[in-house]
């Protein structure tokens, strides 16, 4: 629907938000000088996918989520927050963990476990794998989703959508992760 750049064979960060608050330090300017030692790697592993070029999404992140999370002093400035957010997305490896467990790309229907935010796909009643959940305490220790927490999430997707279009998924249907 819209005009993404999907040149991304792998699951991208989309984001670490904490689990409470929104846009809570406005006044909170992003400055991606203050990134500029991690650029590469957040232009590979947290892309946008929508404006290649552009540190919108970074920025976009930074004021509704980071100044959020920003009262944790482990992610108290803008470089701790990207950093941190960086850290976890490598530490887990979701492509990795996907195909340990054999789910790949394919035109195949899988049952899964753990808690997905995905789209609905039309026609079939199936979903389709869009964007996955991986939550973690204050202490950054990996926790259930779907329990009652403090901490924080990290969100990892095949690319970037509106909220509207992601759900969580609905354990008795099939989850479809379609190929590119």
């Amino acid at each position: 629907m819209e005009h993404c750049h999907p040149k991304f064979n792998y699951w991208t960060l989309h984001g670490l938000w904490p689990d409470k608050g929104l846009a809570c330090n406005s006044s909170w300017a992003f400055n991606s000088s203050l990134i500029q030692d991690i650029m590469e790697d957040m232009k590979k592993s947290w892309p946008d996918l929508l404006h290649p070029s552009s540190t919108g999404f970074w920025k976009y992140e930074w004021q509704k989520h980071g100044t959020c999370a920003a009262v944790a002093p482990d992610l108290d400035s803008q470089h701790k927050y990207f950093s941190k957010a960086l850290e976890l997305y490598h530490k887990i490896d979701l492509s990795s963990v996907l195909k340990k467990f054999n789910i790949t790309p394919s035109e195949e229907f899988y049952k899964v476990m753990f808690l997905i935010i995905s789209r609905v796909s039309q026609g079939n009643g199936a979903q389709s794998l869009g964007q996955i959940e991986i939550c973690f305490d204050s202490d950054f220790t990996l926790l259930d989703c779907g329990k009652e927490t403090v901490g924080v999430g990290l969100r990892v997707g095949k690319g970037r959508a509106g909220a509207s279009e992601f759900r969580v998924c609905d354990q008795d249907k099939p989850v479809y992760y379609p190929p590119l």
